[in-house]
């Protein structure tokens, strides 16, 4: 990549010891994991045929069409339907229940997000409010994604579980191939986790965590969209920002894709537009604001 930087997707056979060099793929600026299909599991070839062109289409978009080439023949492919988060959550129009002093960070990223969300955690005071993060990322890569980050972060980072709380100074990453929902008991805030169907393609979905925010916090919540393919993410964005939330978007100078940042943008529901390094600090001093 140093001396002759060109797109990189790389597929992975999700053993621990592969699962560490794709991280280090990563770190090292490749666009992309794709995990290698399982035989037998339900869905596995379309499940992997959308994950395989989008990780491509993200790759692409980091390189120059020549103009004498044509897009190819992809209008003849039949692309399945593309689930909303109506299939996990439905949308509702009832508030969240009243303001309270606990303060939650959700935010989402795809593509370039492994780097962004370094930079974002590596920004955060220990004391930052409590954060859960959808971060496309397949099965099991994202338990070591989280180990990595713990150790170079000061606040605590791992993979999300069910039932665990979003407590300060902490960061839950949704589990590869899972949804999570944020749910609420009293003033205590968690995570649900989910195995239903893709949404926007992805499983976990940022628009599954985000409209679940919007209905469980409302006010309370500051939600972030980063660098990433697709528009996943952005109906979420709206739905924070309709709820009182504050919502903030990276700017497309510091973006690997400017893709879910701009939809949501062009959707109207992102309310500050800041490069990567600004983010940490405007989300601490939101959170700090209530």
């Amino acid at each position: 990549m140093a001396q002759c930087p060109l797109p990189v997707v790389v597929c992975s056979s999700l053993t621990s010891e592969g699962s560490a060099t794709a991280l280090a793929a990563l770190e090292s600026g490749a666009v992309e994991i794709v995990t290698k299909p399982r035989m037998g599991a339900k869905n596995f070839i379309e499940d992997s045929a959308l994950r395989i062109c989008d990780a491509v289409k993200a790759a692409a978009a980091r390189v120059r069409r020549p103009r004498n080439i044509a897009k190819g023949g992809a209008d003849r492919v039949k692309v399945p339907k593309k689930n909303s988060a109506d299939v996990i959550i439905p949308s509702t129009n009832s508030k969240a229940m009243i303001q309270t002093t606990e303060k939650v960070i959700v935010v989402g990223a795809s593509t370039g997000g492994t780097e962004a969300l370094r930079v974002f955690l590596e920004g955060l005071p220990r004391d930052a409010p409590g954060i859960a993060i959808v971060q496309h990322m397949p099965e099991k890569f994202t338990a070591q994604f989280a180990a990595r980050l713990n150790q170079t972060c000061q606040i605590t980072v791992k993979e999300a579980a069910d039932n665990d709380s979003i407590i300060p100074g902490q960061a839950l990453i949704a589990p590869g191939n899972a949804h999570i929902l944020m749910q609420r008991s009293g003033a205590r805030y968690y995570v649900k986790t989910d195995n239903g169907p893709l949404v926007n393609r992805h499983r976990p979905a940022v628009d599954v965590l985000f409209r679940s925010a919007a209905r469980i916090g409302g006010s309370n919540v500051v939600g972030v969209i980063m660098t990433g393919m697709g528009a996943d993410g952005a109906q979420g964005m709206l739905e924070l920002k309709q709820a009182g939330a504050v919502t903030i978007g990276q700017d497309e100078a510091t973006c690997v894709v400017y893709g879910m940042p701009y939809e949501a943008v062009k959707l109207g529901g992102v309310q500050h537009v800041l490069p990567l390094d600004r983010i940490a600090g405007e989300v601490v001093r939101y959170g700090r604001r209530f």
